[in-house]
């Protein structure tokens, strides 16, 4: 017989603005046993931060900030708790800080309850990786180089731009467009 702990439902907290995704995987999430609760952005979110979650997942673009803000505020409020990045706009520099910051995954969307679960189950790195058989683009560099001098500058697109010697509007313009694919 399993203790009272091992019967409690894991909390999940999952940080998400586009409100009917957040709604559809809180439901899909809650059918696997999990205890959801939902933030609309970092705000919200460190509102929450005190009442300790087991899992988290957290989006990686929100309205009021960045989700790798909460990643580290997760961190170290309640360090055991497994955090889960997630985006649209996936760049290999958010990655890398998003696991130096503690999550144990980072996933790009679309993704669904099953994925997320996997991740959070997941405890190591797989080495059966396949790598890429041919370089990335120079399109998909410039992004990348991008999202790595943004990452440097703690999320300030003027000073990014500044920079990256770019005007503030093509760079604002330049983010606003989806990653282009390796």
């Amino acid at each position: 017989m399993g203790t009272s702990a091992e019967l409690l439902p894991a909390e999940l907290l999952i940080v998400e603005d586009d409100a009917r995704f957040a709604e559809v995987l809180a439901a899909a999430m809650g059918r696997r046993g999990f205890r959801v609760t939902v933030a609309g952005g970092v705000a919200a979110a460190r509102t929450l931060l005190s009442q300790g979650f087991s899992h988290a997942l957290v989006d990686l673009s929100l309205p009021d900030g960045s989700g790798l803000e909460l990643v580290a505020a997760l961190a170290e409020a309640d360090p055991p708790t497994r955090v889960v990045v997630m985006t649209g706009y996936a760049s290999i520099a958010t990655a890398v800080e998003a696991i130096k910051l503690g999550a144990v995954h980072y996933l790009t969307k679309p993704t669904d309850a099953d994925e997320l679960l996997a991740a959070f189950e997941r405890a190591d790195g797989r080495s059966d990786v396949p790598l890429p058989d041919t370089p990335p683009s120079v399109e998909r560099l410039q992004w990348e180089h991008i999202q790595r001098v943004l990452t440097e500058c703690g999320g300030n697109v003027s000073e990014a731009a500044r920079r990256l010697a770019m005007h503030r509007r093509t760079l604002q313009r330049r983010l606003r467009k989806r990653p282009v694919r390796r």
